[in-house]
């Protein structure tokens, strides 16, 4: 296969949504139609005891929650598809942000009964400043819940998307007949007794033949077609261009639990969604079909098997190919690396992989040389930018419980904030250690991560911080800037890059802050130009 053909064939997105509106059970029956898994695991009642797939960190499997994000790949029809299974909970939102920058599009899940929820505002609006296109897939039919046509104002209204529906259910919950299949006219019926098997789908082109009202009784088949009709008159045609421009959402029916829906909208995926696209570095437009590789780290993921001490960074390919064995460039240390085993995913198994291509993700290991947002190429130096660290919510002294093991407690720390779990701050006048998170859970999650896989453990005290802001100055012998130092030295940290950091301790001494001291600005995230 020529090198075109290959980025032609790929696809790869992240499946984004409020948690438990159903995403790691999505992923799995995807994985499921394209053969790559035998049987799904996240069926509620043994959710304890099998686990799902793609949840492969003990704290997940415990709680029924997925933590951090898992990469999968797997063929279907003869295309690629790469897969970002993202943490819904809003305490791991930072990681869901990270993944936004490495794929090319988006799979939005929603929860037929709950409808639109905060979270999943939060990450389409990520995805809009991005116009990334995003298909909808409202999930759990086989429950009872919101009407169709309201839950579909309710993603128009809370989301600001422009909608189509490309399936319709027939009836809900109790009464849920079956779908509708718009884009390519057929119904698919639902059989509650052995809900596991997909049946075949029915072909009906004319909704007028009475065929239908065999199939699914008068009164729905009349609901059915005067709805259809609705749709054709109150949504727009579905157009591909608008949606590749992140300006049309086409929305899917189903009941990812029950296997329902879910082929249709993995038929219409393939045959939509983008290739890899050109990524905005800065210093130029980089395409994928360029000769020369280049790729970023938009994750590091410590000791994913607890027998070895080890790190992967994920890299997304950008463009070129990646090989095995071949000298790159790491752009921040000006330094070539080599890698004898690139892995590429496959739930919890991970291959050895000799080549890659553009859309590709790719596992490096690491001892320590990454960071997020670093950028590797054949040689010609090129940032990707986009991956800025949030000011964290949440603050926290982290103290060593057992002085013996001081050495592995840094350690530990160390590791867990470059995989971007949460960020260290150390404050200027008495180099204590200060976690910042963007959630409380995360805490629990440092704090068994750290036992577990370090042997170290540790306890937290409360620290009263608003926000973090960085500070920058035109002017850092300024007098000014000299007070602000001198002043506010009890509230000034350095983050783990070494930038001053200004820990506030509520809105109005920040502002207070700003209006004293104007020649110095005040920013909410890390990377500012």
């Amino acid at each position: 296969m020529s090198f075109k053909a290959e980025i032609e064939r790929r696809r790869t997105f992240g499946i984004i949504s409020h948690p438990d509106a159903g995403k790691t059970t999505l992923t799995e029956k995807l994985l499921l139609f394209g053969g790559a898994i035998q049987e799904a695991g996240a069926v509620k009642s043994n959710k304890i005891k099998k686990g799902a797939t793609s949840d492969f960190m003990e704290i997940e499997r415990q709680r029924g929650i997925s933590v951090a994000t898992s990469v999968l790949a797997f063929e279907y029809n003869g295309i690629k598809i790469n897969i970002l299974d993202t943490p819904g909970h809003k305490d791991f939102a930072e990681d869901t942000f990270r993944t936004l920058t490495a794929v090319d599009s988006v799979i939005v899940v929603i929860d037929v009964a709950k409808g639109v929820e905060e979270q999943t505002e939060k990450l389409v609006e990520v995805c809009r400043m991005r116009n990334i296109p995003m298909i909808v897939f409202i999930n759990k039919l086989d429950r009872e819940g919101k009407d169709a046509f309201d839950l579909l104002d309710e993603v128009e209204q809370k989301l600001g998307l422009k909608v189509t529906p490309l399936s319709f259910p027939i009836g809900m919950g109790y009464d849920f007949k079956g779908i509708y299949n718009l884009w390519e006219k057929n119904i698919n019926l639902f059989k509650s007794d052995s809900k596991k098997h997909v049946k075949d789908t029915i072909e009906i082109n004319d909704l007028t033949s009475s065929e239908l009202d065999n199939y699914v009784g008068e009164s729905s088949a009349n609901t059915l077609r005067d709805e259809i009709e609705l749709v054709s008159g109150i949504y727009p045609k579905f157009d591909k261009d608008a949606y590749l421009k992140g300006d049309l959402q086409p929305v899917f029916f189903g009941s990812a639990l029950n296997n329902f829906g879910v082929r249709e909208l993995l038929d219409c995926f393939v045959e939509i969604a983008p290739k890899p696209r050109a990524k905005q570095s800065e210093e130029r437009l980089v395409k994928p079909d360029e000769d020369k590789f280049t790729g970023f780290v938009f994750k590091i993921h410590a000791n994913m098997d607890p027998n070895h001490r080890n790190r992967l960074a994920f890299v997304k390919i950008v463009s070129g190919e990646f090989k095995r064995n071949t000298p790159y460039l790491h752009v921040r240390h000006n330094k070539k690396l080599k890698f004898s085993s690139p892995n590429a995913f496959f739930a919890e198994k991970k291959e050895i992989v000799d080549i890659s291509y553009p859309g590709d993700i790719v596992g490096l290991q690491d001892t320590g040389n990454f960071k997020i947002g670093d950028t590797l190429t054949e040689g010609e130096v090129i940032n990707y930018k986009g991956i800025p660290s949030f000011s964290p919510e949440h603050f926290r002294y982290i103290n060593n419980a057992d002085p013996l093991k001081a050495k592995q407690l840094y350690k530990g720390i160390d590791q867990l904030m470059d995989e971007g779990v949460a960020q260290l701050f150390t404050l200027d006048y008495n180099s204590r250690k200060v976690i910042g998170t963007v959630g409380a859970l995360q805490y629990e999650v440092i704090q068994y991560r750290l036992e577990h896989e370090y042997g170290a453990k540790c306890t937290y005290e409360n620290l009263n911080v608003h926000k973090a802001c960085w500070v920058q100055t035109e002017n850092e012998k300024s007098e000014e800037f000299k007070e602000f130092l001198r002043v506010k030295q009890r509230y000034l940290a350095k983050d783990k890059q070494g930038q001053l950091v200004f820990l506030a301790d509520s809105l109005f001494s920040l502002q207070m802050t700003q209006q004293k001291y104007p020649s110095i600005t005040f920013h909410m995230t890390s990377e500012f130009d």
